[in-house]
């Protein structure tokens, strides 16, 4: 039985998992989502189903040890990784991790993403680094995300696609989108020019910076 104050929030988490299923961005069972629904409750996608196809009742509902409180099924084998950004940052309420074609790209190349070439990346979402690679679904990857916890919204993984955090659902979502859309650009540009673009001056990022702090 969904409890009336969560209904909002499935409906959300569940339009979340199919806009990432039709923009391509997970494919078959990959990926996982999850969001806190308290400060000692967090919902997350089960093991084994795909994305696209989530009903209500299959949103499982965890604790902060990832024991699951309601539900049937299996947790995403990511739980750990979930869990650790949670415990680390108190100000994220949601986190998506996918396997977005161009940014997993960058990542098998060995080419960093370049956020700080983009000023709309670089004002809303900084810098984004990218973790070494970890054995999926095993302790190694809460291990290589660590340290890039504290002052990052979005971290690549080798190998393994991107984590994004947001105060929303749709606000994690977003930012994939939008990292995702500028991983095309930037490979649009080496392509033109068969170099990877500059950065942004040191001008131009001091200004970013000051509308970062305004709000902007």
């Amino acid at each position: 039985m969904i409890r009336e104050d969560s209904q909002r929030l499935i409906a959300e988490f569940i339009r979340v998992c199919q806009k990432l299923h039709r923009a391509g961005l997970i494919a078959a069972t990959d990926g996982n989502v999850s969001c806190r629904f308290s400060a000692e409750l967090l919902y997350i996608t089960p093991s084994g189903l795909p994305k696209g196809d989530l009903q209500a009742g299959d949103i499982l509902t965890v604790d902060m040890e990832g024991l699951v409180v309601e539900g049937s099924r299996k947790p995403s084998s990511e739980i750990r990784m979930h869990l650790l950004v949670y415990r680390n940052r108190p100000d994220v309420f949601a986190i998506v991790h996918a396997h977005p074609p161009m940014l997993t790209a960058l990542t098998l190349a060995g080419i960093p993403f370049q956020a700080d070439c983009l000023p709309e990346v670089w004002l809303t979402i900084g810098s984004v680094p990218t973790a070494p690679y970890a054995t999926p679904s095993t302790e190694e990857v809460p291990q290589s995300i660590a340290p890039f916890l504290e002052s990052h919204e979005a971290l690549l993984l080798e190998r393994h696609g991107s984590l994004t955090f947001g105060r929303t659902l749709n606000e994690a979502y977003l930012r994939l989108e939008k990292l995702e859309h500028a991983a095309h650009t930037l490979f649009y540009a080496y392509l033109l020019k068969q170099k990877m673009p500059l950065p942004l001056s040191l001008e131009a990022m001091k200004k970013l910076e000051e509308l970062g702090k305004m709000g902007m």
